[in-house]
């Protein structure tokens, strides 16, 4: 048999191969469309501001009757009840902090993935699935499925956190008929059924809620499009809050504070391991870049050597580079740190610069608004919680005062200790820098730093998470995820050091060596 017939074989299957994924794109696109045409048309679906669907629940276990409840609002709010016997819960997030409420009517800040999630469903709701790439989704087709043994067409729904949804459409009304993904920490499934139009746009009135192994079926007796829907639904519940103290008196002790922690923290060394994933203009993640690092603390300063490059450690001549590096970044600190001591003040310079670099307290209690005080465990510490966002009555004169007025997010605080412990701090708009000729920060860049409480003495950090997402020059987008995550921490006594020492120069032998399980100090 001649080989020509496998050769037209091979080139058939590499066009189909080079096909599929276009065609792919193209269903998705075909799928969304017929979605938006069925629920009203883009007209319709992008005048919502608000969703209500209120009805009664009951479990197929025959438990009595119960309440269900779920509101979202523009541009990021979302809340879900469940009232049901002694079966209850609440989620929620605010557009500041994702919080949920159990049975026992225990309310707390959620973080991590629980968080992430419920912020994910915000942002999937409230986009309605219109302009995918504004709303920075990635929408790709999954194929074919069943749902209730009718043909449905399964899309995957990805967030920029990361979190992804199993949405189905129905074949023949081309509406929603399941949604399926993680929310608040629990796997969630809903099936809608009974779609009816109000205000134009169609809303499903039975719903079948899976959490887990519970499965709820919900008749929607009350659904409405744009009904008034105040911010306090989505707001911690007032029992939970608590009165704000002077909070200019508060941050003014923790900066007080700060050079007394400096000099514990110095007394503390450890590993930090930093991943920096960049991603193509398609939205496809590179290659991450992974950096295993050792520290120490120095005048309030994060002293790090080098010591992998991707699980390589490094070669001697890089080590050899890297410690010089070192040992000179020591030198500038001690030479501040003298210079300070002598004149006991900063020279005009030095002092204009750290003005204009730095985000003080004064502007930030003027660019920002506080709300939802409340009191949290945090690491097994109580710590006093509280969202920010914009106040919209400041006028920013600076640049530094403009970006923090674009800031929103929530701050976890230990008052006995007087430090930060948490910050989630995120942009709720675009920042321009000149007027965006040099760069435009987008909304969501977002930055979220962690310390955990070592020793019953310091607080110290655990876990930093950065989502950067920028344009340069009008022209260059670069989005950016980075996470560090510090562990291994040693104490030792100062007075001790003597005996590591730092090396004389970087020619001294010891320069090329690798460093210490606690990171050589300055003598």
């Amino acid at each position: 048999m001649s080989a020509r017939p496998h050769k037209l074989l091979l080139r058939v299957a590499f066009v189909l191969l080079c096909v599929a994924a276009p065609l792919h794109a193209q269903d998705a696109a075909k799928i969304l469309n017929q979605y938006v045409k069925a629920s009203g048309g883009v007209r319709a679906l992008s005048k919502i501001q608000t969703i209500t669907l209120e009805g009664t629940v009951a479990a197929q276990n025959g438990a009595k009757p119960g309440a269900y409840t779920f509101d979202v609002k523009l541009p990021n709010r979302y809340y879900s009840e469940m009232v049901m016997g002694d079966q209850s819960w609440i989620e929620s997030f605010n557009g500041k902090s994702a919080w949920h409420q159990n049975s026992a009517g225990e309310i707390s800040t959620l973080v991590g993935p629980e968080g992430l999630q419920l912020e994910a469903a915000a942002r999937y709701y409230n986009s309605r699935l219109l302009n995918p790439k504004k709303n920075k989704l990635v929408i790709t087709y999954v194929g074919a499925a069943q749902v209730r043994g009718k043909d449905a067409s399964q899309l995957q729904v990805a967030m920029p956190s990361g979190a992804k949804w199993q949405v189905f459409f129905d074949a023949q009304s081309h509406l929603i008929v399941k949604e399926s993904a993680p929310v608040g920490g629990q796997d969630q499934e809903i099936l809608y059924d009974d779609y009816r139009a109000e205000n134009g746009v169609p809303l499903p009135h039975k719903i079948e809620l899976q959490r887990g192994t519970a499965i709820y079926s919900i008749d929607v007796t009350h659904a409405a499009v744009n009904e008034p829907v105040g911010e306090r639904v989505f707001d911690f519940p007032r029992k939970s809050q608590v009165q704000l103290p002077d909070l200019k008196a508060l941050f003014k002790q923790i900066d007080s504070n700060q050079q007394a922690l400096d000099k514990i923290k110095e007394n503390y060394a450890g590993t930090k391991i930093e991943e920096e994933t960049e991603y193509e203009g398609n939205g496809k993640p590179k290659k991450p870049d992974v950096r295993e690092s050792t520290f120490f603390y120095l005048d309030g300063t994060e002293v790090s050597t080098l010591v992998k490059i991707n699980g390589q450690p490094l070669t001697p001549e890089a080590r050899k580079k890297e410690n010089a590096r070192v040992l000179k970044e020591i030198d500038d600190l001690e030479k501040s740190a003298s210079k300070k001591a002598t004149s006991g003040e900063k020279d005009k310079q030095e002092e204009k610069e750290e003005e204009d670099e730095d985000i003080s307290i004064d502007a930030f209690l003027r660019a920002c608004q506080f709300v939802n005080p409340r009191r949290e465990r945090f690491r097994g510490q109580d710590v006093l919680v509280f969202d920010f966002e914009p106040n919209p009555e400041f006028k920013a004169r600076t640049l530094v005062e403009k970006v923090i007025q674009k800031l929103g997010g929530v701050i976890w605080i230990d008052e006995k200790a007087l430090d930060v412990v948490r910050l989630d701090a995120f942009f709720v708009s675009n920042v321009k820098i000149a007027g965006g000729l040099l760069a435009d920060l987008q909304k969501g860049t977002r930055v979220i730093l962690e310390q955990t409480y070592v020793n019953n003495e310091v607080w110290l950090p655990t876990y930093e998470e950065a989502h950067i997402d920028v344009r340069v020059l009008l022209v260059k987008g670069i989005k950016v995820d980075g996470t560090t995550r510090y562990s291994d921490y040693k104490k030792f006594n100062v007075e001790t050091l003597s005996t590591i020492g730092k090396p004389k120069s970087p020619s001294d032998p010891a320069a090329n060596s690798a460093p210490a399980t606690a990171p050589a100090k300055p003598q």
